[in-house]
Formats: C-alpha cells, sequence, structure tokens
C-alpha cells in the first residue's frame, strides 16, 4: 500500500519522487526534478528503504557510455586509404609557366601549346592512376577555358568540375578521372 511520503519509481520510465496525495487509484508524486506528476497505483513501484542506493537514469546511461567507449577502444591506429591523403595533381597552364619566353610566339600557338601540355598531363595521370587533377588556366577572356572543356570532353573516363573557389578562385578546373571506366 502506497502512501503519502514514501519514495515511489515509475514502471517503464526513469522517474523517481515522492507520493505528496492519494486519491483513490490516482497517485501524485513530486519527481526529483521538482514535478508534480499523477500516476495510477499499477504504474508505481514503492521503494522499500530510503537506505537503499538507486543510481539515477542518467548515471545509468553516463556509467553503460563508458563501458561501451572503453570496449571499443581500437588496439592500434587505423590507417586512411593512401587516395584521401594525396593532394590533387596541379597543372598550371598559364604560358609564362610553361615556356621562357612568348616572344615571336602567335596566341594560337601559344594556346595550342597549352593545350598539348594539358593534354599530355591528363594522359600522365591517367596512366598513373592519380584520381584527380587541378587544371589553373586562369581568369582572362576564357578561350583556353573553353578549348579546355572541349578537349576534356572527348574523354569518357573523366568527369568535369570547377576547382575549389576559396583556393584557386574562377581559373582552375578540377578532373575526376575515374578509375573503373570501361573503355569501349
Amino acid at each position: 500500500m502506497i502512501k503519502i511520503g514514501d519514495k515511489v519509481s515509475v514502471l517503464d520510465e526513469p522517474i523517481t519522487g515522492r507520493v505528496i496525495s492519494v486519491n483513490g487509484k490516482e497517485i501524485t508524486i513530486t519527481s526529483e526534478d521538482g514535478f508534480d506528476m499523477v500516476f495510477m497505483t499499477n504504474e508505481l513501484v514503492k521503494e522499500e528503504s530510503d537506505n537503499l542506493i538507486v543510481p539515477s537514469y542518467e548515471e545509468i546511461e553516463k556509467n553503460l557510455q563508458e563501458k561501451k567507449i572503453f570496449k571499443k577502444k581500437p588496439k592500434r591506429p587505423i590507417i586512411k586509404p593512401k587516395e584521401r591523403n594525396i593532394p590533387p595533381m596541379e597543372v598550371d597552364l598559364h604560358i609564362h609557366k610553361l615556356v621562357k619566353s612568348t616572344k615571336g610566339m602567335a596566341n594560337h600557338e601559344m594556346i595550342t601549346f597549352q593545350l598539348d601540355t594539358a593534354k599530355r598531363q591528363l594522359d600522365f595521370a591517367i596512366s598513373k592512376r592519380i584520381p584527380k587533377v587541378i587544371f589553373i588556366h586562369g581568369i582572362g577572356q576564357g578561350v583556353l577555358k573553353e578549348e579546355l572543356k572541349y578537349l576534356f570532353g572527348r574523354y569518357d573516363n573523366i568527369r568535369i568540375s570547377d576547382a575549389d573557389y576559396k583556393k584557386y578562385g574562377l581559373g582552375a578546373m578540377e578532373i575526376y578521372i575515374l578509375q573503373n571506366a570501361k573503355n569501349t
């Protein structure tokens, strides 16, 4: 029999408290958090002794988490696959980076030289299974960028996107080389 002043626990809930009123089968308790709640008699269990130390739901949960963390500690550090740590290959196609002097070169010769360099570097990356290449083309009038898009569009096993804006601005494109693409 539950009476006023008894310490009770709620079945199937992490709630304990003191009984403050009994009205037939309805019992009102004040929880340890200071909330008044109403339960039916069959939802409560009387604590036998105030001397009994009953851990709170939070304490039990904390102990279980510590136990899980303790069990799950790896014995040795996990090494990630190499591909994730390899910085992307960067190819700077600015003409002054490719030749000592542009003196005597026509615009057509410069762009042809830049495109040949891009094709050669992309073929090298594909042969060496390098997953990502950044081609820095600069902003300019966009002629080189359009020519590169046309050149790269002829490859079946690559995906083209703009490079990281924070690092390269608008003057670079990123090429993902799909390693498992079937050559037809």
